[in-house]
């Protein structure tokens, strides 16, 4: 049963991180978790680390970081970026801020289409739901999908890159809040009997099932039985954590949201 992982059609042979699909993706990843890392994106950006090192107050922390993705991504200089009167489409303010806040206002959006093809292209999951099912590689729901998402990182700065150093910065502060810590407890709720795949009953109420390669968790039981019949508990590896709400103070809305990357997972049901 450790072993069980995505099937071959709901993930991809090759991914740009330290680890495959089949074995990121599996139930052992989950009980013995280890350190997930993007191609590249520590050795560029060893400076700002090393940087952050030195801070010990996280708004401290948060303001470094966004000053440093405005200065490397010339965020505030949208003729640097190639905006001229003559652009058909301004695209410069859609960058990492806005796809957070676009996911957490609506994750079934343009915005969380374009962070769920980032899982795909970083970590080989492919995306199981985004307003519907989403079955084959060769489906109409598919080509839908790419479609948004390929119209949404249309003369986008460099968008993907950003969530490579967003990713990154949120493991880094999940170790820095968390010393010692392994896995969060996180909610999340359900409606429907087909709303989320069964893989295999455990007993006792727990359960097998997969995730989608990107959903919505939260810190607070309370808040996930708002959106759903059912709750569900899982323990979450830390590096499955893309981003959370707390991640940036003042700048991102939302009750102890955390967007979780997916896979197998053991879960238990609350109600």
């Amino acid at each position: 049963m450790l072993r069980t992982t995505l099937p071959p059609h709901a993930r991809r042979a090759i991914n740009r991180c330290n680890l495959p699909a089949d074995a990121l993706a599996s139930l052992a990843f989950q009980l013995g978790p280890q350190a997930l890392e993007l191609d590249g994106v520590l050795p560029l950006h060893r400076t700002l680390f090393e940087r952050l090192d030195e801070l010990t107050a996280v708004v401290d922390r948060a303001a470094l970081f966004q000053s440093y993705m405005t200065a490397h991504f010339m965020l505030d200089d949208a003729p640097a970026l190639g905006l001229s009167d003559n652009a058909r489409i301004n695209r410069s303010k859609l960058d990492y801020l806005r796809l957070l806040r676009g996911w957490l206002f609506d994750s079934e959006g343009r915005e969380g289409a374009i962070l769920k093809a980032w899982v795909e292209s970083r970590f080989g999951l492919l995306t199981g739901f985004h307003r519907r099912p989403i079955p084959a590689a060769d489906s109409p729901e598919r080509e839908a999908f790419d479609r948004e998402v390929a119209t949404g990182l249309y003369t986008t700065c460099a968008l993907e890159t950003q969530l490579d150093l967003l990713y990154a910065w949120a493991q880094y502060e999940l170790g820095r809040r968390n010393p010692g810590i392994s896995h969060l407890t996180l909610y999340r709720g359900y409606s429907g009997a087909a709303a989320l795949p069964l893989l295999d009953e455990l007993g006792n109420g727990h359960s097998l099932v997969q995730l989608n390669n990107l959903s919505s968790f939260s810190a607070s039981r309370e808040r996930a039985d708002e959106f759903g019949d059912r709750v569900l508990a899982c323990a979450v590896p830390l590096a499955k954590v893309l981003a959370f709400s707390q991640l940036l103070p003042g700048r991102l809305q939302g009750e102890d949201e955390y967007l979780v990357i997916g896979g197998v997972a053991a879960v238990s049901w609350l109600n």
